[in-house]
């Protein structure tokens, strides 16, 4: 399916990002999908989830922080971050009116929507999902990023590697314990923080993606 692309403001200081929106004709809901720091709306984790989603009815709202925009290497401060996320759920109620709307990302894309939600509430939005929440740098444990989550009080979808080195699941699982409504946490065995099987799991990275798109629709036709 080709996507419509799509322009509008971010923040009136750093001006207008580009987006993408892949509407599919069964579509029941938007996804508004934040992109991860080290790669933008077009890479092909992006795609290839976008793609899967719109197979089971999901619409996706990709879009570019002001720094990928630009083509600069180190990720806008917190404020201008947390600012394009408002501005990006507000484009997709306007560009795919009458679907209900969820929100979220890749790795920081979905921590600034998280930030964002704890800040004030986010306009239509009925949850949250997270394809590989950081909660911390590499090697540097520490569930201090995720406090803000208990201020979200929205559903949260939260899916996880086993490998994930930005997010150790002995810290993360704890941390969720704490918020409510409680979170549902998919967890992915052998997966890394892109998702990444090593051979000897049997499983192809096709089929981890799969999963995702399959727990995602799950989720948000329970949250619907």
């Amino acid at each position: 399916m080709v996507p419509s692309e799509h322009r509008f403001v971010a923040t009136e200081r750093a001006g207008e990002v580009s987006a993408l929106l892949v509407r599919p004709a069964d579509a029941w809901c938007t996804f508004v999908f934040g992109h991860g720091a080290g790669a933008g709306m077009r890479h092909a984790f992006m795609e290839a989830c976008a793609t899967r989603l719109a197979e089971r009815g999901v619409a996706t709202f990709r879009y570019h922080f002001p720094y990928m925009e630009g083509g600069r290497g180190a990720p806008d401060r917190a404020p201008v971050l947390v600012e394009t996320v408002r501005s990006a759920v507000a484009e997709a109620a306007r560009v795919a009116p009458g679907l209900p709307l969820f929100a979220g990302g890749k790795s920081m894309g979905g921590r600034m929507t998280s930030t964002a939600a704890a800040g004030a509430s986010l306009a239509g939005v009925l949850g949250l999902a997270f394809f590989g929440f950081p909660l911390h740098a590499a090697g540097r444990d520490s569930a201090d990023r995720g406090a803000h989550l208990r201020d979200v009080r929205l559903p949260m979808l939260f899916l996880q590697g086993t490998r994930d080195k930005l997010a150790n699941l002995d810290l993360l699982s704890p941390l969720l314990d704490e918020v409510a409504p409680p979170p549902t946490l998919h967890v992915v065995e052998g997966a890394d923080h892109g998702f990444h099987v090593l051979k000897r799991s049997g499983r192809t990275h096709p089929e981890v993606l799969d999963e995702l798109a399959d727990t995602f629709a799950r989720w948000a036709h329970a949250v619907v």
